[in-house]
């Protein structure tokens, strides 16, 4: 009896875990009765039939990265290119994953790579190598359709790498030298031109500031002169009015700074290399002693000429005739 016993527990058991099944978060599970597909078990705790359903297929709904294998491909202007790529893909349905496809990321593995080698067959090398997101948004568009049938939802295709041959690398990288050269060259001569262009400003202000100042120079020097002038024309008034009033002195400093200017001039002629000095300095004191006295005996008689009276004219004969004059 223990041993019949014992074999019930055990049958127990197993039936139990046969019958009850508890499915985890992000799975689902496909139900068969004798073999046919029945229903979805969803995440929690489910009971089936015992010993008429059983668990069909373990579905990962969760979201799932494929890698696609690098292969060669050659582009549209006969350029052999290597690519690889990688797939983002979700379950959205269990059935139509398990039931539709055999090997789903296989399935979709191979159809990334043949859409990979459509895509980059019609484009060019640079496109291929500058306009990835266009590969990317076009793969995902054909891939996504191609899927939609098994229940799967393509979230994302990325090109991971993408190696073109190695002349064609080093073909691009002189052209990249020589772009960056040229953007050098460029940048250089547009500093240089606006150096040129900023010396070329500031001697325009200089040339406009120094004209100003040579015509405030001239404006100045020009009302000095005319002051000059004025004051001349003032001192040869006054000297004028002395000389006719008859002062000796304003005489004598008139002429002694006539002289001393001349004598001055002299001396500053740069092509003098003598200049010779008159031994006898007196002879301007002399000869301004002898204008001052012409000038004291020119007083003298004007002074004469008007203290003696007037001669009175002569007696008029009655007769009527004027006698000769002797």
């Amino acid at each position: 009896m223990s041993y019949f016993a014992l074999a019930l527990v055990v049958l127990a058991i197993v039936m139990l875990f046969s019958v009850v099944k508890i499915v985890p978060q992000g799975r689902e599970l496909t139900v068969e009765r004798f073999g046919k597909y029945t229903k979805t078990l969803k995440p929690g705790i489910s009971i089936l039939t015992p010993f008429v359903e059983r668990i069909g297929r373990r579905m990962n709904m969760m979201e799932q990265v494929l890698d696609v294998p690098q292969q060669e491909v050659i582009t549209k202007d006969n350029a052999m290119v290597k690519v690889d790529a990688i797939v983002f893909i979700q379950v959205m349905e269990a059935s139509a994953a398990a039931y539709r496809v055999e090997n789903l990321p296989y399935a979709i593995t191979q159809l990334c790579s043949t859409n990979l080698r459509t895509v980059v067959g019609s484009m060019d090398l640079d496109e291929v190598l500058f306009q990835r997101d266009n590969i990317n948004s076009r793969l995902l568009t054909v891939i996504d359709a191609a899927t939609e049938p098994w229940g799967v939802k393509v979230n994302r295709i990325e090109i991971k790498d993408l190696t073109p041959p190695v002349d064609i690398t080093n073909a691009m990288a002189r052209q990249m030298k020589a772009e960056r050269e040229r953007r050098a060259v460029i940048t250089e001569a547009e500093g240089e031109k606006q150096a040129a262009i900023a010396r070329a400003e500031g001697a325009k202000q200089s040339a406009i500031l120094q004209a100003e100042g040579r015509k405030e120079a001239a404006f100045r020097d020009a009302e000095a002169r005319e002051r000059a002038a004025e004051a001349e024309a003032k001192a040869t008034a006054m000297v004028s009015q002395a000389i006719a009033a008859g002062d000796v002195n304003a005489i004598n400093y008139f002429v002694a700074q006539k002289y001393v200017e001349a004598f001055a001039e002299l001396a500053r002629n740069p092509t003098a290399k003598t200049v010779i000095v008159p031994a006898e300095m007196g002879s301007l004191v002399g000869t301004i002693a002898g204008i001052g006295e012409l000038v004291g005996l020119a007083r003298d008689q004007q002074q004469m000429t008007r203290a003696a009276p007037p001669p009175p004219p002569p007696p008029r004969p009655r007769g009527g005739t004027v006698p000769p004059t002797a």
